[in-house]
């Protein structure tokens, strides 16, 4: 049965290998036909393909299949107990830098490196940070996600490994100088006076004094002092612009403004995925430095490869290709039929679930 691909059904059987216009070896006969198999074909450029009869389909196989499953990751019973130890170990962090200004370098390593494990075999960040995510502890919370986050951004901007970790144990220490920031002020509801965010904005001085007290290395103290500079000038607490930045300290404020979008915190509510890529992708133009950040929305998008959502026109669809240069239009299958949003510009994502 030759079918074009835009009409494949989830389930769908493939009835030959199928090959490229090239001649390489694209999918296997018997396979059965997903979104993420017909984006595949899609990228390879294949119209049109063999599949088995679909009058001969067991009902199972044709079943479709959508993204808001109930089934559990199979990484998250190994991760999540990991990734709350390693919140409480921050916590504990924070505590001891409080009463004695100074943090424990082995402790902070033996903390992060099992994590850093697993996020080496675990690729959808996308997921993981959302499964993993609730709304207790914020601040330590947040301060393990930069720091799994900045690893990530590290390798995917060619970092080796042992540098990747490196920046991503600073991502981890970012906030420490929050423990000499009033509880009460950190996490009030409504807005700071200029007096009080003037405080808050020390917990970069603060952090730097405490890790520079306790490593030997500079470079992390660094991360917690320039995470909030930004490339305009408009940051703090130096003012610092362009490549006056340390690159370790770019890569942990596009880490940082991420983790603290998508946090249901006190404060705000949890804003859409590709909204908080599109809002990071206008401050690269002049806070943040482009090639950071255009870096880290390049490698999550694809992480959006399979995920459900709903568009402007109040249909349901289902993600199954996304754009190098296009970031936030990607291919989506509705119930009837493709729409490519990088040229039907009429049609938006309103939400993506997960």
């Amino acid at each position: 049965m030759r079918v074009h691909i835009t009409d494949l059904i989830d389930g769908d059987r493939l009835k030959n290998d199928v090959f490229n216009p090239y001649g390489l070896h694209v999918l296997s006969k018997g396979t059965v036909l997903y979104k993420q198999e017909v984006s595949r074909l899609m990228q390879h450029h294949i119209d049109y393909i063999e599949i088995e009869s679909r009058n001969s389909e067991p009902a199972a196989a044709v079943e479709t299949r959508t993204l808001e499953s109930t089934v559990t990751p199979k990484w998250l019973p190994n991760v999540k107990p990991v990734y709350q130890h390693t919140v409480k170990s921050i916590e504990s962090f924070f505590e001891k830098a409080l009463h004695e200004g100074v943090v424990d370098e082995q402790a902070v390593s033996d903390a992060f490196n099992p994590l850093l494990d697993h996020l080496q075999l675990e690729r959808d960040v996308v997921s993981m940070l959302l499964l993993l995510n609730t709304t207790d502890n914020y601040t330590y919370q947040h301060s393990v996600q930069v720091g799994m986050l900045s690893y990530y951004l590290a390798s995917w901007m060619g970092y080796s490994q042992e540098d990747a970790a490196f920046i991503g144990k600073a991502g981890f220490l970012h906030d420490i100088g929050k423990c000499k920031i009033d509880y009460e002020v950190l996490n009030r509801p409504d807005k700071l006076t200029a007096e009080e965010y003037e405080e808050v904005k020390l917990h970069t001085v603060y952090g730097y004094e405490i890790i520079n007290h306790s490593m030997p290395d500079s470079i992390v103290a660094i991360g917690a002092l320039q995470h909030h500079e930004r490339a305009d000038g408009s940051g703090y607490p130096h003012g610092l612009k362009g490549n006056q930045i340390h690159p370790m300290a770019k890569i942990i404020a596009v880490c940082d403004i991420y983790s603290a979008m998508i946090s249901a915190r006190v404060y705000q509510k949890e804003r859409d995925l590709l909204f908080v890529l599109k809002e990071l992708y206008k401050l690269s133009f002049d806070q943040l430095d482009p090639s950071t950040t255009h870096t880290f929305i390049r490698h999550m998008i694809p992480n959006f490869i399979g995920k459900q959502v709903s568009l402007s026109n109040g249909d349901m669809g289902v993600i199954v290709m996304t754009h190098p240069a296009e970031f936030f239009r990607p291919l989506v299958k509705t119930e009837n039929r493709y729409i490519d949003l990088s040229i039907d510009r009429s049609y938006e994502i309103t939400h993506v679930y997960l």
